[in-house]
């Protein structure tokens, strides 16, 4: 919850309940961020309360995000009646389908009344509206609950009991607790004639291949199919899919290199989730290519308009009804070993670059990164370039999550997220964020007496790295100011204000021991690393063209 007025009654009664979680910030637009982390982490609806006016407004882009992303939430935004509105009292604005298309569910819930029925359409909406975020009848996403609330806003007596003129009925809901209304996702199963056509296609492929964007489906089955029918594994670090022996976490410098993706071509793609890391990937997934795509909710997660087919159903369910349906595969005919030699080749030019290098990079400091979160740790990146040179450098491992806001893909709420993964408090949580998104969100540190361990490994190049990679950078007379935007802050005098541990990391060498040092420490450290963004993008070409100098020697072509 943000603090506020007219929301008095609801955030009173949530902090005298002691089954409740209630977390405190300042600004609406991190809360949000806020909510939105700690749904990614427990899996479950989260609810998110303000006052009213741009309190609510506020919530807007993090509402975006859960809605492209399927996060469940719950805005609960406090407002004045109905005779109110429209009379330009104080704090008040429309706040009726604030948020547009981009709930699953709304309800303007009327002022609170002394009703025989009242409590039966209060719990009614409530399980109503939990329901709907975690999508049962549909995928889930934020539901907007708009609460008025009449005056007096406050108890008549601050003694823990009930105030004189109270509720003549009684407010009671089910027995033990129970919900007035009980629903359930059940995870959508795969057709039978649908799925016994894929089964035809996958056994008739010989050239497969999996690709797994940002999903939240378990990653196991996934990974088991594609070992089963010998298909190579292209997985976006979100996906959690990027593990096992099928894995190419090169593909990126591979697809960029023209000759290895016209002979290794596939006759056919699996689909899974939301790609969008990779623009050679998203070339190389052109509608010549015949493609499936697997989602839950039949979602349209297809930017070329290549996939040729939908399949309605929960994708570990289908990748493990395919792996018992299809024969193992040997790889006669030698694609997926292939596709294995290329990697090996890439990831070991790769690796030599980046380790011939003292200095502290961007991809050397990403790939890192990830391979010292220990196990069963999550892993927050930054929208922008922090997750894709996670895409472009992470090595293959599992037990590892990767968390990103990759639905809406703004670089907005990142320090508020990685605190809502951290305050779930279930497994250590490390961030990766570039300076910019630091800033964009460092009122996410305004989190009330709450500090969470966290460790934040900020990438410091002065400004915004990725537009040194696109076309406005060959406008030299607007780029600085328009674009790169240098803003000169010194993040230890940040860290200080807000009370964060802080250490500058000088050389490639010494993160683990940074990062060992911040696992020690309590509450949230801040581990900067200064790059340069001009030789940050020699880099990566270079990176790109020592791959290809590499592949006709050690690929098939």
């Amino acid at each position: 919850m943000a603090p506020g007025s007219r929301s008095t009654a609801l955030v009173m009664a949530l902090h005298d309940r002691p089954d409740v979680h209630l977390h405190v910030g300042i600004d609406e637009r991190s809360v949000g961020f806020l909510a939105l982390g700690l749904a990614r982490a427990i899996g479950r609806p989260v609810a998110v309360v303000t006052t009213s006016g741009t309190a609510a407004v506020n919530l807007h882009p993090a509402v975006v995000e859960a809605h492209h992303a399927r996060v469940p939430l719950l805005l609960l935004t406090a407002d004045r009646p109905p005779e109110l509105r429209h009379t330009a009292a104080n704090q008040t604005i429309d706040q009726l389908r604030l948020y547009g298309a981009a709930v699953r569910w709304f309800v303007d819930m009327g002022a609170a009344e002394d009703l025989p029925d009242s409590v039966a359409y209060w719990r009614s909406t409530a399980c109503r509206a939990w329901a709907a975020a975690s999508g049962a009848g549909g995928p889930p996403g934020p539901v907007h609950l708009n609460l008025p609330f009449r005056e007096p806003l406050v108890p008549e007596r601050d003694d823990g009991r009930a105030a004189s003129g109270g509720f003549r009925h009684p407010t009671d809901g089910r027995p033990d607790g129970r919900p007035w209304t009980s629903t359930r996702r059940v995870p959508r199963r795969p057709d039978p004639a649908e799925l016994a056509e894929l089964a035809t296609l996958v056994a008739g492929a010989s050239r497969g291949l999996l690709v797994v964007g940002d999903t939240d489906t378990e990653p196991a089955p996934l990974v088991a199919f594609a070992q089963r029918v010998g298909w190579p594994v292209v997985a976006e670090p979100l996906s959690g899919a990027r593990s096992g022996r099928n894995a190419i976490s090169t593909y990126h410098a591979l697809l960029a290199h023209q000759p290895f993706a016209a002979a290794h071509r596939p006759d056919l793609v699996l689909r899974i989730g939301r790609v969008g890391l990779s623009r050679p990937l998203l070339r190389f997934l052109a509608a010549d290519v015949p493609q499936v795509a697997l989602d839950p909710d039949a979602s349209w997660l297809d930017p070329q308009r290549s996939v040729a087919q939908v399949v309605a159903a929960e994708p570990s369910l289908v990748c493990s009804a395919l792996a018992g349906r299809v024969e193992a595969v040997r790889d006669a005919s030698g694609w997926l070993e292939g596709w294995r030699a290329a990697e090996r080749v890439a990831r070991a030019v790769v690796d030599e670059v980046l380790d011939g290098d003292v200095r502290a990079t961007e991809p050397r400091t990403a790939r890192d990164l990830a391979e010292v979160v220990p196990d069963g740790g999550t892993l927050v990146a930054a929208s922008s370039m922090p997750v894709r040179d996670l895409d472009r450098f992470m090595r293959p491992r599992g037990g590892l999550r990767v968390v990103g806001n990759r639905g809406a893909s703004g670089i907005d709420g990142l320090v508020s997220t990685a605190l809502g993964v951290a305050l779930a408090g279930e497994h250590p949580t490390f961030a990766l964020a570039g300076d910019l998104s630091l800033l964009h969100d460092q009122n996410g540190f305004l989190l009330l007496n709450e500090r969470p361990h966290l460790i934040l490994v900020v990438l410091h190049n002065d400004g915004g790295a990725i537009f040194s990679f696109l076309p406005p950078a060959r406008f030299e007379r607007h780029f600085e100011r328009l674009f790169a935007t240098p803003h000169g802050r010194d993040l230890a005098r940040l860290a200080s204000l807000h009370d964060l541990g802080h250490e500058r990391v000088e050389s490639a060498a010494d993160l683990l021991a940074a990062v060992q040092a911040a696992r020690s420490a309590p509450g949230v450290q801040l581990l900067e690393v200064r790059t340069d963004r001009r030789e940050n993008a020699a880099l990566h070409r270079r990176l790109d063209q020592a791959v290809a100098d590499a592949l006709p020697r050690g690929a098939p072509r």
